[in-house]
């Protein structure tokens, strides 16, 4: 999966690999390419676990509700769902408008930018900032609290079972739970309109969330909603600069943005794969699976699984219904993806609303990371220019 061609071009890949089915990769577990055999994977918990051993996140507890298995699961999602709901994120479109209007308005002018660095990286950062109602000059503390925490790797320059990229996770994981909790006693001390105050005051069947319920769910969308989202900008943007076209579609009528958002994420899948630990020795796809093996299955795959949908070679920005799995399946489906699509609608309306016209400059060949297709640079060379 660190192959370059592939991680630049999985949709080419996706077929050769879903007519071998499921593939047994020896001690390592399985890995998933079908989209029925993923769906069983993501919709049976019981079978499947999500839980991980901490040693391998370098957190002190499972994060919430990502590495938390049903019934407790389903007690977390009822207090945390309604929290992140359609209506709720609504209400987040005007700030959350002012922020990509401010870093597009300082962009605009400009001949070329690194869209990765003067955007996809700042943006939801600066969200997140606001959603827990803390000043956005807090930025540089969240991008390397995040990177220490994701891809260690990339600062120590060594791989990321060395003893040098292990030290760095765990030393970010103890200034990530440092961080949150200051934030939390602050707010415990004086609420705001803030997501954090707003975990410490909900209660649902006299169910509220601890002081580690907080932190930890905290820290989940520290590491995942901010990378997640910055690696499905970076794949949008790459594939409508490389696609005039469907980029002058967005700018001639941007009520299509909703369906491009939907169908990007599909064709694209910036979160590669997603896995699972057998709870007991089992079999799908026709494989065997041993207690304790890592099933891992593809999201890219099966959201072009011809068996799933029609025509999924096909990037339509009009198709109805797009029933793509890039936010996940079943119990543990992505809390936060009514956020992550309200930031990329908006990302893009407010892009192609200043900056219709944009290219990559000749030669440049992407270079992705793995599992979450994101793009270490993604030069852009605006107008005419």
């Amino acid at each position: 999966m660190e192959n370059p061609a592939f991680l630049a071009a999985p949709q080419a890949i996706f077929p050769g690999l879903r007519a071998r089915g499921a593939l047994p990769l020896g001690d390592r577990g399985v890995l998933l390419t079908r989209g029925a055999d993923i769906a069983a994977l993501l919709t049976n918990p019981e079978v499947f676990s999500s839980g991980m051993a901490t040693t391998q996140t370098g957190t002190e507890r499972p994060l919430i509700p990502l590495q938390i298995d049903p019934p407790k699961h389903r007690e977390y999602r009822k207090i945390l769902d309604p929290l992140f709901s359609p209506q709720r994120m609504k209400e987040m479109d005007g700030p959350i408008t002012q922020l990509a209007r401010r870093l597009v308005d300082a962009i605009a002018a400009e001949d070329e930018v690194d869209f990765v660095q003067q955007f996809s990286l700042r943006f939801p950062s600066q969200v997140f900032l606001t959603l827990l109602g803390l000043p956005l000059d807090e930025l540089p503390t969240f991008l390397e609290m995040k990177d220490g925490f994701i891809r260690p790797e990339s600062i120590t320059g060594q791989p990321r079972d060395h003893e040098d990229s292990v030290a760095l996770l765990k030393k970010t994981a103890s200034a990530v739970y440092e961080y949150f909790d200051a934030v939390i006693a602050d707010r415990r001390a004086a609420p705001g309109d803030d997501i954090v105050s707003r975990f410490l005051e909900t209660e649902v069947e006299g169910a509220r969330l601890s002081h580690e319920d907080i932190l930890d769910i905290c820290f989940l969308f520290l590491v995942a909603g901010l990378d997640t989202v910055s690696a499905s900008l970076d794949c949008m943007m790459l594939h409508l600069a490389q696609h005039p076209d469907r980029r002058a579609s967005l700018v001639a009528d941007p009520a299509l943005i909703p369906g491009a958002v939907e169908e990007l994420l599909r064709w694209e899948s910036p979160v590669m794969m997603v896995a699972r630990f057998a709870t007991r020795d089992t079999e799908i796809g026709g494989c065997p699976v041993r207690k304790g093996q890592v099933v891992t299955g593809l999201l890219g795959s099966a959201n072009t699984d011809e068996q799933e949908l029609p025509d999924p070679g096909v990037v339509r920005f009009d198709r109805d219904p797009n029933r793509h799995i890039a936010f996940g399946r079943g119990p543990h489906r992505c809390l936060g993806s009514h956020l992550a699509r309200l930031e990329l609608r908006i990302a893009l309306r407010e892009w192609h609303a200043r900056i219709p016209d944009y290219r990559v400059p000749d030669g440049f060949e992407p270079g992705f990371t793995t599992t979450i297709r994101s793009l270490t640079t993604l030069p852009l060379r605006l107008g005419g220019r």
